[in-house]
């Protein structure tokens, strides 16, 4: 079955912002989809531009399952009537499967809102390191967004050699820039985009915005190492930034009191949710899709690596009490890099060794838009994490309507509601985070007023919101006096 990926009004109208979908040809796609969305629907898509696989498309146009058919509105895009902006994603590709290798929730953080930019009219470029001689020079995702892959050393190279490349990614970004007319600001997303950007900026003489989402010296705390010369490389990019985002307070203190930061100069902008994909559902439909039974469901999402704690949500399950003695723990997600490999075995290590293979599901990083399912099904969800910018997890959970256990660390700290949307635990005793899972588990009172709190709470997070916001931000900056530094 094709992918048929809806934007805008229609995405409204169908309730969903994906589906797979029987059908021979686009027009087969389409009528297959009106049968299922409705008159609503239908009215919304008769004004809809048809695109397949990032071109535009005939209705006798053949699909297969690997393909992917879009639903344009003609609000969506545009030709840059708001401005054009340069998105730095150096080290990623919004267009790679979250949750496997480098790609998490940056990833979806660039590709949501970019596509929310796009849809008011700012024309996105976002370049990318070309990360594998497999993909083209450009992708035009939608209308107003294309994903640009720039040549910047060989395609295998390691997350922590990245910064030999910095020259060359630089240089290729500023040539497409130049070719393409020029741009209005620039957004560069993790610390080494922040590098590219800080030179871009001065070539160009345009604004430079700046979102780190994680930082060396909050990372180093909990004794994760980090790349030489990472925080030093991160202050002179906050020295250099027009606008620095943080996406909450505690990161915004953190920005200040770690790198110095002007307050003045720091804006808290939220991440968002995309309620089309993840709102409250049916669990036991959910357990029925994932071949689960009555038994509590514990629920890990995100790249296995020691940042987020698996072992934790592993020792969290074992510490259960008899009572819970079936309960299972689904981890959905995969290594990253050599250190991420390593701690998968040694967590399948502990897994067999605490006897809990029975109990313990792996599974392969999901497409975002079946995450759902996942957190429909579960009791809990757990973000163990040592450090978190944010929490994209947390939120999505919360919008399924799932109670959240988390560590009281960065963002989370401001996006759990402790004792109404879920539980923060403070520490890392296992007995600790067991102790919170069996209060939402034998309260099913409890769990369900946290459910529709946790629901209410992340309905006030939304992708469009984050990019009105954002846009505000870019307009504001053509009227300010660039930030200078002594680069």
């Amino acid at each position: 079955m094709a992918t048929l990926r809806l934007f805008a009004s229609v995405r409204q109208a169908a309730g969903v912002a994906a589906a797979t979908v029987e059908g021979a040809t686009v027009g087969d796609v389409l009528a297959a989809a009106v049968a299922r969305f409705g008159p609503a629907f239908e009215e919304q898509l008769q004004a809809c531009r048809i695109w397949r696989n990032g071109v535009p498309a005939e209705a006798s146009d053949p699909v297969g399952p690997d393909d992917e058919v879009a639903a344009l509105p003609p609000v969506s895009g545009g030709a840059g009537a708001a401005g054009r902006l340069a998105v730095l994603s150096m080290h990623t590709s919004p267009l790679l499967q979250p949750g496997a290798g480098d790609s998490g929730g940056m990833n979806v953080y660039v590709r949501e809102l970019s596509a929310a930019l796009a849809h008011r009219r700012t024309e996105c470029s976002v370049y990318v390191r070309r990360f594998s001689a497999e993909w083209p020079p450009e992708i035009c995702v939608e209308p107003g967004l294309r994903v640009v892959h720039i040549p910047a050393g060989p395609p295998g190279v390691p997350k922590e050699a990245l910064a030999g490349t910095l020259d060359a990614f630089t240089e290729g970004v500023l040539a497409d820039i130049r070719r393409t007319g020029g741009v209005d600001a620039i957004h560069a997303h993790y610390w080494l985009s922040g590098v590219a950007g800080h030179r871009i900026k001065h070539a160009l003489d345009r604004p430079l915005v700046t979102t780190f989402h994680t930082l060396a010296r909050v990372k180093e705390s909990p004794g994760e190492a980090e790349t030489t010369g990472r925080a030093r490389a991160e202050e002179e990019v906050v020295a250099c930034s027009d606008v620095v985002c943080a996406n909450g307070p505690t990161e915004a203190e953190q920005l200040v009191r770690l790198y110095g930061a002007p307050a003045d100069r720091v804006e808290i902008v939220a991440p968002g949710v995309e309620h089309a994909l993840f709102s409250p559902g049916d669990p036991e439909g959910a357990r029925a899709a994932l071949d689960l039974g009555p038994e509590p469901v514990l629920l890990f999402v995100g790249r296995v690596q020691p940042l987020k704690g698996l072992e934790l949500a592993v020792r969290t399950l074992a510490a259960l009490g008899d009572r819970y003695g079936a309960a299972k723990l689904l981890v959905v997600g995969g290594p990253s890099g050599q250190q991420g490999r390593a701690e998968l075995a040694r967590v399948r290590r502990l897994t067999a060794a605490g006897g809990l293979e029975g109990r313990v599901r792996f599974v392969a990083p999901q497409p975002h838009h079946r995450l759902a399912t996942y957190y429909r099904a579960a009791d809990v969800v757990l973000v163990p994490s040592r450090s978190e910018s944010f929490g994209l997890v947390a939120l999505e959970a919360a919008a399924c309507g799932t109670p959240v256990v988390a560590a009281e660390v960065g963002g989370l700290k401001a996006l759990v509601r402790h004792g109404r949307t879920g539980f923060l635990v403070a520490d890392r005793d296992p007995r600790s985070w067991a102790q919170r899972v069996e209060e939402i588990l034998e309260d099913r009172l409890t769990a369900a007023a946290m459910a529709l709190e946790a629901a209410a709470v992340a309905r006030g997070h939304s992708w469009d919101a984050t990019a009105e916001l954002l846009a505000g931000c870019y307009r504001r900056l053509q009227q300010r006096r660039l930030v200078e530094c002594l680069a």
